[in-house]
Order: structure tokens, then sequence, then C-alpha cells
């Protein structure tokens, strides 16, 4: 995905010129084209970063561009979590962007605090006592 837009009569897929869109974020109004993601439209207007994380608040925007990561999430029209990537602009259009998203940080999922401790006697990658048995049946 990129932020610049081809110029429709350079365009060698589609060289018709492309109808536009207008919705709104946050508010302000923004304009795309006609089958242009909401990601897209935000980009192609500058916009790199709308929202940021709820724990550490660091900026977000697109990443994967491809509906994996959900790091572009956005409420639109009242339905939160709609990932910007994969949705496309249609006029009228109520987009809401900022901390609200509820896929957490990276940072914030971790490991438990403590492992259960292996047993004493027990070798760190040995086999189980029926996968060795099963073993020796094979042979």
């Amino acid at each position: 995905m990129t932020p610049r837009r081809v110029d429709p009569a350079r365009d060698p897929i589609r060289p018709a010129a492309a109808e536009a869109v207008r919705f709104t974020v946050d508010g302000g109004p923004v304009e795309g084209l006609r089958g242009q993601t909401i990601a897209g439209a935000l980009l192609a207007s500058g916009t790199l970063a709308w929202r940021t994380t709820a724990s550490a608040g660091r900026p977000r925007g697109v990443f994967c561009g491809i509906g994996v990561c959900f790091d572009c999430t956005v409420t639109v029209n009242g339905l939160p979590d709609v990932r910007a990537c994969q949705r496309r602009a249609v006029d009228g259009d109520v987009v809401e962007t900022g901390p609200g998203a509820t896929v957490p940080d990276a940072g914030a999922v971790s490991a438990p605090a403590s492992a259960p401790a292996a047993e004493p006697d027990a070798a760190p990658d040995a086999a189980p006592a029926a996968v060795q048995a099963a073993d020796e049946d094979a042979s």
C-alpha cells in the first residue's frame, strides 16, 4: 500500500478517472477514490498514523496492509475494531480513530511470571514413557 496516488491518465489498470468518495474522520472531511480503502484514503491524504496503543501511547496506522496485524483499526459508523486496510471507503462514512481499539499492545502481552518447575530427576528433553515404549515395540 502506498500513500501516493497514481494519475488516472497513467494508470495501466484503470485509465478512467476515479469517482470521489467523501467521509469524515474524527469529524474532519476526507476525500478518497471509489474502491479505495479507508487506510488508502488516509495515507493518500498524508495521515500516516490515526490511533495510539492503549498501554504505551505508541502511534499506529497501517503496518501489514492485509488485515493480519490489526494496527489500523478504527470505528466505522459506530462499529468498533474495523480494519481500515480492509474496509472500502463509502460516501458518508463516519470514521473515528484513537485508542479505542481492543487489540492490546504487543508489549502488554507476556508470558506468566513463573513457569512450573521441572521435575528434578527428569531430563529436559526426555520423551514420555509411552513414546519410549512405542519406539521399543516398533523395533
